[in-house]
């Protein structure tokens, strides 16, 4: 009986497994294992141990790509998490239209990253047609149009803008929930002992949004750390490597260069990043279920 049972369900589990094997496990395996060769398009593949690795740490492009992934990601998970709470909190008032506004905010979150990267390639215009330098001359802001995606300083900043505007209705829903998880008798108490509205936000809202407001800041960070399609729309990386992240830094070892075995050697570091914060995200989780 106990073996028919385990035939059962392994049968009702195959159909799913398979695909899982076919198409993550076994293309993950063969990455991990293409990081240890000096594998190049068109050439013979040849098992190299550490030495991709060893390269790495000297490879002064791998570390600025690391430095600019690590101020894109941080700059981007605050700005969606800081403006999503100030948005979910009007979300959140009985304000006119407010059901249509919770529909409408979630817009950008249905458009696919390369949809939203042309869109604002033609927002970001560099001359007067682009609608930003139109609105800013119009303005007095600006006294000539700025090539806000191929400027140096202005490139990274830019394409942190239109990430945070991406992940906003994720970030913004989130945390909406969690404010309509709050009970109301909690700002009535507050408003009886004299609480203001800050006062009221700083202890009552603040309080009680805080694991959720850590679980969105972990997944933000774990999936802001992999964005490629976004970022490969707007600069392709440019200029000059401004806008290299790590993932679109190994694309090009890949795809540009031909360095495979080099390019999986760098996927496998970001594999071992994310999953570093996977663990840590995970044990946080358990120990908020413990409490």
């Amino acid at each position: 009986m106990k073996r028919h049972s385990w035939l059962g369900q392994l049968g009702l589990v195959l159909p799913f497994l398979i695909p899982v094997v076919l198409f993550s496990v076994i293309p993950l395996l063969r990455g991990i294992y293409l990081g240890f060769t000096d594998y190049r398009f068109g050439f013979e593949m040849r098992f190299n141990g550490l030495e991709n690795y060893r390269y790495m740490l000297t490879d002064r492009y791998f570390w600025s790509s690391f430095r600019v992934g690590a101020i894109w990601t941080i700059g981007t998970t605050l700005g969606q998490v800081v403006l999503g709470l100030a948005l979910a909190q009007l979300l959140n008032a009985d304000l006119f239209g407010y059901r249509l506004a919770r529909v409408l905010v979630l817009v950008p979150w249905a458009m696919p990253p390369v949809i939203r990267g042309l869109m604002w390639n033609m927002v970001l215009l560099p001359d007067t047609s682009g609608p930003v330098n139109h609105l800013l001359m119009q303005a007095g802001l600006i006294s000539q149009p700025i090539n806000w995606l191929s400027s140096v300083s202005w490139a990274l900043p830019s394409i942190i803008l239109v990430g945070i505007w991406g992940g906003l209705p994720q970030a913004s829903i989130v945390l909406l929930a969690g404010l309509q998880a709050i009970p109301k008798e909690l700002y009535e108490a507050a408003s009886l002992d004299g609480a203001g509205v800050f006062s009221q936000f700083r202890y009552v809202t603040l309080p009680a949004l805080k694991p959720v407001i850590t679980s969105l800041v972990s997944l933000r960070f774990m999936w802001n750390f992999n964005a490629f399609g976004l970022v490969y729309t707007l600069t392709q990386g440019g200029p000059g490597g401004r806008t290299r992240l790590p993932m679109l830094f190994a694309y090009e070892e890949a795809f540009r260069y031909g360095n495979a075995g080099y390019s999986a050697a760098l996927g496998n570091v970001m594999v071992l990043v994310v999953s570093l914060l996977v663990v840590l995200y995970i044990r946080r989780e358990l120990k908020e279920s413990e409490v």
